[in-house]
């Protein structure tokens, strides 16, 4: 089955609840649906006379060792997916060779991301009782993870009609269950929302709690992004959160040139939201992204056909790359550099 088979399949499968939280964006959702065709807006330059009897998709990300660009996005609410949630993602990517989000709300106990032996990365919301969020992050340490995803752009929460906060007491409602409920109690709801008064002051506040470098989730502004390197950010992820940020914001594919121009090799950057084909994710990496975060369609896999629908998702995306490689006459991941996009005109005319 291909992605979109997985997800026509899983909407047929989840309760609407879950689907339409799944789906949900915000606003308009114009920034969704122009993500996906920003992407595909983008045009190459191909090689010729270029050897690729052999395609190397593999990469690095912070100095881990992947098999391919193609990283799993932090997502909530997993178990409303799948009976094993976050436990069958981690084990999709230990199979495929790549690096897991794990969710600040997270359905399953770290120890059994863990256990599946995929390197993973703890995303963290920072909450208004910022006890919680020491809690969560020493837990997540504690269990393996070798970095934290600081997610900025989520401030605004989701309509009441799509917020699992507002779900009734049903399968997969579970949130923030590396969190006792006595900790969990003591806060309140008022404790484990967003806060809304950080700055890029609580980089450093991370660093220092976790020892780990922090990678920067929802960045669109080239200003905002050298004041996350300023403030010690170890990489940034050029995203609108699959348009659940604003419905008529700026796309990642029109956010990144500027971006990678501003900071050039000082961190890591990727990118997600809308990337739905290997031509996308060489776009992406062209543009200067290193890897790629993929959400919504291996999470609609999850819900189809659990573990292995997400492995089916990973190596069709990564083999339909590989081809685009050849086709470009590229045959390493490095050599996806501006050089073979067109830039005579811009990429993104509307």
């Amino acid at each position: 089955m291909t992605a979109a088979q997985f997800e026509a399949r899983a909407r047929q499968l989840l309760p609407d609840y879950a689907s339409a939280y799944f789906g949900a964006t915000a606003g308009s959702g114009v920034s969704d649906a122009e993500s996906t065709a920003d992407w595909s807006a983008v045009r190459f330059r191909p090689y010729t006379l270029r050897d690729v009897s052999a395609i190397d998709t593999a990469t690095t990300v912070l100095g881990t060792s992947l098999r391919t660009p193609v990283l799993i996005a932090p997502m909530a609410q997993q178990l409303a997916a799948h009976e094993e949630g976050e436990a069958a993602m981690a084990r999709s990517a230990a199979e495929m060779g790549t690096i897991l989000g794990v969710s600040t709300h997270a359905a399953v106990p770290f120890s059994a991301v863990a256990a599946e032996g995929a390197p993973w990365w703890f995303q963290v919301y920072v909450t208004r009782d910022r006890h919680l969020t020491e809690l969560l992050v020493a837990r997540a340490v504690g269990n393996g993870a070798t970095a934290l995803i600081l997610t900025v752009d989520m401030v605004a929460l989701l309509p009441a009609a799509v917020n699992p906060r507002s779900w009734a007491d049903v399968p997969g409602r579970a949130r923030m269950s590396n969190l006792t409920p006595a900790e969990l109690a003591a806060a309140g709801s008022a404790g484990t929302a967003i806060d809304p008064t950080v700055t890029f002051e609580i980089i450093g506040w991370l660093r220092q709690l976790s020892s780990l470098p922090v990678v920067v989730k929802g960045v669109l502004r080239a200003d905002d992004a050298l004041r996350c390197v300023d403030a010690g950010a170890a990489g940034i992820v050029v995203s609108s959160h699959g348009g659940r940020r604003l419905g008529p914001s700026i796309t990642p594919a029109r956010a990144l040139p500027e971006i990678a121009t501003a900071v050039g090799d000082s961190v890591e950057l990727y990118a997600d939201s809308g990337l739905r084909t290997g031509e996308h994710i060489a776009a992406a990496l062209a543009l200067g992204a290193r890897a790629v975060f993929l959400g919504r369609p291996l999470l609609w896999a999850l819900a189809a056909a659990g573990s292995e629908g997400v492995k089916a998702v990973l190596d069709e995306l990564t083999t339909e790359l590989a081809l685009v490689m050849t086709q470009l006459g590229v045959s390493r991941l490095a050599e996806l550099t501006p050089d073979v996009l067109e830039t005579t005109t811009p990429p993104f005319g509307r």
